[in-house]
C-alpha cells in the first residue's frame, strides 16, 4: 500500500474540530494537520496522506505486541461478540475463565485474575486491596504504598499519587495520603558511589521503610523495567535484594507489567527475568495487543484468601469494573497468547532485542550525543546528552527534532514525554515482537539519519 485513493480531508477536519487527543498540545494543530493513522499491517502503518511508516513504538504506547492485521484475533472477537458480548464481572464467562487458566499457567505462584479495563484501573485495584487488608487485618496500619521515582502507574488520581514522574502529576493534586516515593535505580544517573549499585539502590528502599516505620508500609509498587521514565533496567542484584526486604518487613510486592508484560522483554513477564515472586502483578497493553480493551490484576491465593470471611459482610472486595465484564478482551487475549507461542515470538524478541541493542551501541560510538543505551528485549532506550562528560541532558526540543526527523525517514519512534523536568531526553523503541532483522536495521538506520540531521 503506497497510496490511499480516498480523500480523507473531511476526516482530518473533523478530527481537528472535535477530538481532544492524548498527550498533545493542541495549539500546534492551529497550523498543522493532525496525523490520522488509517491502516496497519504487520509492523507498518499508513496515515491519511498515504505516507508509510515503520511503527517502532507498537501503537505509540507499547501496545500492539503481535503487529497489525491479525485476522484471527478479529475473528475471535467477532465470534465471541455474537455469542455473548458482555456479562458483569460478578458472574463468569467462557473466555474469562479460559484466559485466566492459560494466563496463570505462565505465572507460577499466582492464582487469581481480576479483570478490568486499563492499566490505571488494574493498579487502582491493587491499591484498594492493600487498603482493605490494612483496615480489616492491621487496624489501619500497613496502609502506606511505596512507589519508585521515574516509575509510572496510571492516569487516575489514585495512581498519580503513586507517580514517580513529577511532570505527569503536576497540577492534578491534591492527592490521597499514604503514598511515599523511594529512590530510582538508574546507575547512569548514580545517586551513590558504590561497587554494587543494584544492591545499594534496593537498600535505599529499606531506608525509606525504616524511616516511615515498617508497621505502616503495606505495599511496594515497581515496574520491572521503568518505561516512560527513561527505559531503566535495574542493575544486577537489585531485584533479589528487593524481594528480601519485602519478606523481611512483611510488605506485599506489586509488579506493574502494563508495559513489560506479554513478551516485551523476551519472557512472558518482566519480573520473570529476575527470579522473584510478587504478590500482585498487573498488566494491560500487550495482553490483547490493542485489539480489545483488557487489563488484569493477578494475585496469590494468600492475598485472595484474606477477602473470604463470611462472618464479615464487608470482607469481600467490594469493587467492580464495568468493562472488565466485556468478553472481547479475554477472547482476543487467548488468540494473542496463541500467536506469541506458535510463532516463537518470545525467542524472536530475545534475538531482535540483542540486535537493536547492538545497533544502538554502534550508533553511540558514532554519535557523541548518545550518552547511554539500555533495554531488555524489544524495549530499548537511548539517552541523549549535550555533554558526555557531565551527562548534561539534551534539551527536550532537540530530542523532539530527532523524533520528527525519524518520521521523515519513515520510522515512528518515541521519547520520554512530559515525564521528568529536565530529563525528557531518552529516545524510546518498542517495535512489535514480530520484528525482523531488516526491520531492526531500518529503525536504527533512521535514528542514525535523524541524529545526523539534527546534530551533524
Amino acid at each position: 500500500m503506497n497510496k490511499l485513493t480516498n480523500d480523507l480531508s473531511h476526516v482530518t477536519e473533523a478530527d481537528r474540530a472535535n477530538v481532544w487527543h492524548h498527550l498533545l498540545q493542541h495549539k500546534s494543530l492551529e497550523t498543522t494537520d493532525p496525523r490520522i493513522i488509517v491502516k496497519g499491517q504487520g509492523l507498518r502503518i499508513w496515515d491519511q496522506h498515504g505516507a508509510e511508516f515503520i511503527d517502532a513504538v507498537s501503537g505509540g504506547v507499547w501496545t500492539v505486541n503481535v503487529g497489525y492485521g491479525r485476522e484471527s484475533i478479529a475473528n475471535a472477537i467477532r465470534d465471541q461478540l455474537i455469542e455473548l458480548p458482555y456479562w458483569a464481572g460478578s458472574g463468569g464467562t467462557i473466555p474469562g475463565a479460559l484466559f485466566s487458566e492459560k494466563l496463570l499457567a505462565k505465572m507460577p505462584g499466582l492464582s487469581r485474575v481480576y479483570y478490568a479495563n486499563s492499566g490505571s484501573e488494574a493498579n487502582e485495584k491493587v491499591f484498594k486491596m492493600v487498603r482493605q487488608i490494612s483496615a480489616r487485618l492491621h487496624g489501619g496500619k500497613k496502609s502506606k504504598i511505596l512507589y519508585r521515582e521515574r516509575d509510572y502507574h496510571g492516569a487516575s488520581i489514585g495512581t498519580l499519587a503513586a507517580c514517580g514522574q513529577e511532570e505527569r502529576a503536576l497540577q492534578y493534586g491534591p492527592y490521597p495520603e499514604g503514598f511515599v516515593s523511594v529512590p530510582h535505580c538508574l546507575e547512569y544517573r548514580a545517586q551513590w558511589e558504590v561497587e554494587s549499585y543494584g544492591e545499594r539502590a534496593a537498600d535505599a528502599i529499606e531506608e525509606v521503610i525504616l524511616r516511615e516505620g515498617p508497621d505502616t508500609v503495606g505495599l511496594l509498587c515497581l515496574e520491572p523495567v521503568t518505561a516512560g521514565g527513561g527505559v531503566i533496567v535495574p542493575p544486577k542484584g537489585y531485584w533479589q535484594r528487593v524481594q528480601e526486604i519485602c519478606k523481611k518487613y512483611d510488605i506485599l510486592l506489586h509488579i506493574d507489567e502494563v508495559v513489560c508484560g506479554m513478551g516485551r522483554t523476551g519472557t512472558w513477564f518482566g519480573y520473570q527475568n529476575y527470579g522473584i515472586q510478587p504478590d500482585f502483578v498487573t498488566m494491560a497493553k500487550g495482553v490483547a495487543s490493542g485489539y480489545a480493551a483488557i487489563s488484569c490484576c493477578v494475585t496469590t491465593e494468600a492475598v485472595f484468601e484474606q477477602f473470604k470471611d463470611a462472618s464479615d459482610k464487608l470482607s469481600y472486595f467490594r469493587d467492580i469494573s464495568t468493562f472488565g465484564g466485556c468478553t472481547a478482551g479475554p477472547a482476543a487475549a487467548i488468540e494473542n497468547m496463541r500467536i506469541i507461542e506458535d510463532e516463537g515470538l518470545l525467542e524472536n524478541t530475545v534475538a531482535m532485542g540483542e540486535r537493536i541493542m547492538a545497533n544502538l551501541n554502534a550508533l553511540m560510538e558514532k554519535h557523541k550525543v548518545i550518552g547511554d543505551v539500555r533495554g531488555a528485549g524489544l524495549f530499548a532506550g537511548a539517552e541523549l546528552v549535550a555533554d558526555r562528560a557531565t551527562k548534561e541532558p539534551m534539551a527536550e526540543a532537540e530530542v523532539s527534532r530527532v523524533v520528527a526527523e525519524g518520521a521523515k525517514r519513515g520510522v515512528m519512534f518515541g521519547m520520554t514525554n512530559r515525564s521528568l523536568t529536565g530529563f525528557n531526553n531518552t529516545l524510546c523503541f518498542s517495535p512489535a515482537l514480530i520484528a525482523t532483522p531488516d526491520d531492526i536495521d531500518a529503525i536504527t538506520d533512521a535514528v542514525d539519519g535523524a541524529l545526523t540531521a539534527v546534530f551533524g
